[in-house]
């Protein structure tokens, strides 16, 4: 982890800070033109009965809460449920729509009253499409919380809050997980940037290693430092939407090319693609990420059976 006097930074000392006119460009040019894109669409839907696309979700509840095997339900965007070394994990839970977002497209694959008692959250950063107190709180019992240093002061009252540095570890019975860097920043207000640290994990249970992402631009010596120290990862759960435009988010979200780059990199068995399809956070149109991600996936030879390309609610066992 590196940090400087204005906050933390990335592992080559950058942080994707943009010029002010370069920000107003953006939401001028190009969020003021999805926004109203994005509600003539809903308005239209209204009246037309073959409704525009959105991501499949099913309903596999079963198959998603049974304890038995170790497996991974995508819940929406970047929330997943686990169940791995005998234990319930939830990632970056959000199951409504977030501070800041207009659209939710689809519905949480799990309602949160549904599931399991949860054991163990982990929080990869502080942006509101993956820290929501709102859906904090409908978590059932009292997990323990684990998130980079210096989140704990937007998780006062959530309950047993743990903050890690890059590599650092909690150890649970049959369950290690581990706090590793990603290309990101952090912000929650406008005197925040970047004053909490943020990064992905790798969890370690059941003979099993599963490494979640979080948010990250593609930065090679990010990944290979992963594959370092985790040589032998089985699960790669990468993001691939929010990537537009490309002068404008590079810096902090992957596209699918990349993605599937990061994924060699690595050295994983499987990819799971995720932060795509739920809400409305760059200017690409909702169905191009697993298109794209498909054409590069097959353009580099990779066996189709390694690529889990999830619906909303679906389960994969490990």
């Amino acid at each position: 982890m590196m940090m400087k006097r204005r906050g933390f930074v990335n592992l080559d000392g950058t942080t994707p800070d943009k010029p002010l006119w370069a920000v107003f460009l953006w939401l001028l040019g190009y969020r003021l033109a999805d926004e109203v894109r994005r509600f003539a669409t809903a308005f239209l839907d209204l009246f037309r009965r073959k409704k525009s696309w959105r991501p499949p979700v099913r309903s596999d509840e079963a198959t998603a809460l049974g304890p038995e095997h170790p497996h991974l339900t995508w819940i929406s965007h970047s929330t997943f449920l686990m169940r791995l070394g005998g234990r319930w994990v939830l990632t970056d839970p959000v199951f409504g729509r977030p501070k800041w977002t207009l659209w939710r497209h689809v519905p949480p694959g799990v309602r949160p009253d549904r599931l399991p008692v949860i054991d163990v959250v982990t929080l990869s950063h502080d942006h509101y499409d993956h820290l929501d107190l709102p859906s904090l709180a409908e978590i059932k019992g009292r997990p323990d919380i684990i998130a980079p240093r210096r989140m704990g002061r937007h998780l006062v009252g959530a309950g047993s809050v743990l903050e890690l540095d890059w590599w650092q570890s909690r150890d649970f019975p049959g369950l290690r997980i581990t706090l590793v860097p990603a290309h990101h920043w952090a912000m929650r207000g406008g005197f925040s940037r970047n004053s909490t640290l943020w990064g992905g994990f790798v969890y370690e249970g059941d003979g099993i290693t599963v490494y979640f992402a979080g948010d990250s631009g593609f930065q090679p010596p990010v990944f290979e430092a992963v594959r370092k120290r985790f040589p032998d990862i089985d699960v790669a759960v990468l993001p691939v939407g929010a990537y537009a435009p490309r002068w404008f988010m590079q810096a902090q979200h992957m596209d699918p090319e990349e993605a599937v780059k990061a994924y060699e990199i690595l050295g994983a068995k499987h990819f799971v693609a995720m932060h795509w399809g739920t809400f409305h956070l760059a200017s690409e149109p909702i169905g191009e990420p697993p298109e794209k991600l498909r054409k590069a996936w097959a353009a580099r030879g990779h066996a189709q059976d390694r690529l889990w390309l999830m619906d909303i609610g679906e389960t994969r066992k490990f």
